[in-house]
């Protein structure tokens, strides 16, 4: 599965400082390797690109100047792969600071980038991570993302 792929690379190149500068080549070798499928591997390799383009974007730039009083109001199709719960926590970690509107747009962008029908708020914090971590100026997030997706005990956060 995608995510598989995702949370593999993330934790093998990104979360433990490994070197990252592997050609795409020697990268899709070494997730065969570890059991992956060609197609899923293209998938994924295509989500990270859509996640590095993000940063470069000017689609956000109209989301920064919202209001802060705004509220998001979730497409049909978004509320299909997001449910209440995850929808609930998007607006938590915008409420404690972790997510600004425009991360948590570059956030809902990449789960719906997601193939696939099963999605959780497991796999949710996994994405905000990898996003927060991909945007330059948001360690403090980061780490708070982290500590959260790591902590066991997650009181409120279920």
């Amino acid at each position: 599965m995608m995510m598989d792929i995702l949370m593999y690379l993330f934790e093998t190149y990104i979360h433990s400082d490994a070197e990252l500068q592997v050609n795409q080549d020697e990268l899709e070798d070494e997730l065969l390797r570890a059991g992956f499928h060609q197609e899923d591997i293209y998938k994924a390799l295509h989500w990270l690109e859509g996640l590095a383009a993000l940063q470069q974007s000017d689609t956000h730039s109209a989301i920064a100047t919202s209001a802060a009083t705004s509220t998001r109001i979730y497409t049909r199709t978004e509320m299909s792969r997001l449910d209440l719960e995850c929808r609930g926590f998007l607006m938590f970690l915008e409420q404690i600071k972790v997510l600004t509107t425009e991360i948590r747009e570059m956030v809902i962008d990449r789960v719906m980038g997601l193939e696939t029908n099963e999605f959780e708020l497991d796999d949710l914090k996994w994405i905000i991570l990898m996003v927060l971590f991909n945007v330059p100026g948001n360690e403090n997030a980061y780490t708070l993302m982290e500590e959260l997706l790591y902590t066991k005990e997650q009181g409120i956060l279920h």
